[in-house]
């Protein structure tokens, strides 16, 4: 794999977990009792932005370990190797 390649994978994977790992510990405004006049009470009254960035870097590289293993080793057996990926050419 090559470092652009993996530097674009390991972007993609990171947004991908956003999402699952930003509602983790959130409290919301009505959870609190603390609505505060203008937002909605399910808006997060810590939304923690810090600690959710460190816990989705862990997760997201964990993920991408796993994502290189499985292409480097070709776990999946997809590999086909140069030689046998196109007829020999013939020659008269």
């Amino acid at each position: 794999m090559s470092l652009s390649l993996g530097i674009a994978l390991y972007l993609m994977i990171w947004f991908m977990t956003l999402f699952a790992v930003l509602p983790f510990g959130v409290k919301t405004q009505g959870e609190v009792g603390d609505v505060v006049e203008g937002t909605p009470a399910s808006a997060p009254a810590a939304p923690r932005l810090m600690r959710v960035a460190l816990v989705n870097t862990l997760v997201a590289s964990v993920a991408f370990v796993i994502v290189w293993a499985t292409l480097e080793y070709d776990w999946l057996g997809l590999y086909i190797p140069p030689e046998n990926s196109a007829p020999a050419a013939v020659t008269p």
